[in-house]
């Protein structure tokens, strides 16, 4: 579902890695190594958010390379920052997301929302947001069009207990039968969640 081909990134003198090759299975497996590692480039650079400079990425047997936009509809991505659109509303980037996707706003997509506390702020814009319910709106986001492959940098960061245990089970449930790769701090979110820890300099 997931397959990284000889990607390497620096950044001006500074090697971030080079040559990593991995094909990753179905499942749930977490980035837990410390910054500046190269965590985020590497999961900017699966998401097509940044341009690697060698290799490619394949999402369920299309490359992001040659056929960018079949990849990206394979994928969904929470970034770092979620603050890329400070005027847009949650409700808006939901509607927004279900429509590249081609997919439906369903009551399955609502209840997620509802389950992270979201209704309240649905129609707020980011920039009057928090940082965690803007991740929120997000992971919301991920559950439209059922992607092959969830790439997450920080899911957890600004949630409190009974968002973290959504989460968790969230992310359970779709490594059942999608790929999701994750980079964060949160020992607690990695154990409820039964991700496997890698990292990036093993991916070769």
């Amino acid at each position: 579902m997931l397959r990284i081909d000889n990607l390497g990134k620096r950044y001006g003198d500074h090697l971030v890695f080079q040559g990593l090759t991995h094909t990753f299975q179905p499942g749930c497996m977490a980035l837990c190594e410390e910054d500046s590692t190269g965590k985020s480039s590497l999961l900017a650079i699966i998401a097509g958010a940044l341009a690697p400079d060698s290799g490619d990425v394949w999402i369920d047997g299309h490359s992001l390379i040659h056929a960018p936009q079949q990849a990206k509809a394979r994928l969904a991505y929470v970034p770092d920052n979620c603050l890329a659109f400070p005027s847009q509303t949650g409700r808006g980037l939901l509607e927004q997301v279900a429509a590249e996707k081609h997919a439906a706003l369903d009551d399955a997509v609502l209840d997620l929302a509802r389950a992270l506390g979201l209704e309240p702020h649905l129609d707020k814009r980011f920039e009057q947001m928090s940082t965690g319910t803007r991740r929120k709106v997000y992971l919301t986001a991920a559950a439209l069009g059922s992607p092959a492959v969830v790439v997450a940098d920080g899911p957890s960061n600004g949630f409190d207990a009974q968002s973290r245990a959504v989460l968790a089970g969230l992310f359970k449930t779709w490594a059942q039968d999608r790929v999701v790769l994750f980079a964060s701090h949160d020992a607690e979110l990695v154990r409820a969640c039964g991700a496997r820890q890698v990292r990036v300099g093993t991916l070769r």
